[in-house]
């Protein structure tokens, strides 16, 4: 049996879409004949400490010799080539998004990643990304042949249809709080609208970047929505069930998804949406599912905002074409079949 090595920095039991990705893989990649497990990297990607980029090295190369190593991006797009070529093993990179993506990167930074993450992915003999959007991205900006990227999208479970609240409207909104996911411009385009009757749940680990939080919290506070915004954090999955079920709207001002997972969860639980088009996200809800405007565009975002919470009927329209978009949505195991066809090297 083929064997496989995924090694993914800090705790595989982190509630992003990124870690839940790498655990649902982990969990299906033997139905496909390899022998899959987790390795523990440093927590402090992907901004290592030279002494953890010295363990990663050990513990990687401490793995069976015919083993494929599976990175995830969050530590293989920061890790030096000097100290990859000292790991002797077939190494296939997982790349969500790009680090140097990331919001609230000094330029400085941004540079740097953005030259770390080129180099590395020249060294992996195959790179597996989550969306055709991110795999464009990376032949054009990063330099990685074409041939060597393989697309392997997020898979979805399948739930049953949202029933709604109506009043107050709920609006949902699910993601770790960071930058990267626009929170504090979503405010910003909901507080001219304080007087409508609505009520926003942000569930999200509210823990892994304390900045974009107390600027968020700040945001509600300054324009008095204290009453109508609720910063959940980390729930249960029964509690983020109910959630969608009883979400009237879905919202996500992200500035950059690889993919979009929660999009995805939306769709097949058939939620009218209101999303950006940062990155994969213009992609992966299709135009009748939702009202898509530029990243970043407070004004645009609360037209838009004023259209799906004011008419009833664009709800139930956008709702009716992301059910029937959430039911062609990939399923884990062919995600899994992907994967596992990269690490088998089965031509695609």
């Amino acid at each position: 049996m083929a064997e496989a090595i995924l090694a993914i920095p800090g705790d595989l039991a982190t509630p992003t879409g990124g870690y839940a990705y790498d655990r649902r893989v982990l969990e299906l990649l033997g139905s496909y004949g390899i022998a899959a497990r987790a390795l523990q990297l440093p927590g402090s990607f992907p901004s290592p400490s030279a002494a953890d980029l010295d363990e990663t090295v050990r513990r990687l190369a401490a793995t069976p010799a015919d083993a494929t190593l599976v990175i995830d991006g969050l530590a293989f797009g920061a890790m030096p080539t000097t100290h990859l070529d000292r790991v002797g093993r077939r190494i296939v990179a997982l790349v969500h998004h790009p680090l140097c993506l990331e919001a609230g990167l000094t330029p400085e930074r941004a540079a740097i990643l953005r030259r770390l993450e080129t180099e590395a992915l020249s060294r992996a003999s195959d790179v597996i990304v989550t969306s055709p959007a991110m795999a464009r991205l990376l032949a054009s900006d990063f330099g990685v042949a074409a041939e060597r990227i393989k697309v392997a999208e997020p898979g979805t479970d399948p739930a049953q249809r949202a029933t709604g609240t109506g009043t107050p409207l709920q609006l949902l909104a699910v993601g770790a709080v960071s930058a990267r996911k626009g929170y504090d411009i979503l405010v910003e385009a909901l507080a001219p609208l304080g007087d409508l009757d609505w009520r926003l749940t942000i569930a999200g680990a509210t823990d892994r970047a304390p900045e974009a939080v107390a600027e968020l919290k700040s945001a509600i506070t300054r324009h008095r929505l204290g009453d109508k915004i609720t910063l959940a954090g980390t729930v249960v999955s029964a509690t983020l069930e109910r959630f969608y079920a009883s979400a009237d709207l879905f919202l996500m001002p992200s500035l950059f998804e690889g993919y979009g997972m929660v999009l995805a969860e939306a769709m097949a639980r058939g939620l009218p949406i209101v999303c950006t088009t940062g990155g994969a996200a213009a992609e992966t809800v299709p135009d009748a599912a939702a009202i898509k405007v530029a990243p970043g565009d407070v004004e645009a975002l609360g037209r838009a905002l004023v259209i799906a919470m004011s008419d009833r009927k664009v709800r139930a329209r956008l709702a009716d074409a992301a059910w029937e978009a959430g039911r062609r949505l990939p399923t884990w195991n062919e995600t899994a079949r992907r994967i596992a066809a990269v690490i088998l090297e089965i031509p695609a």
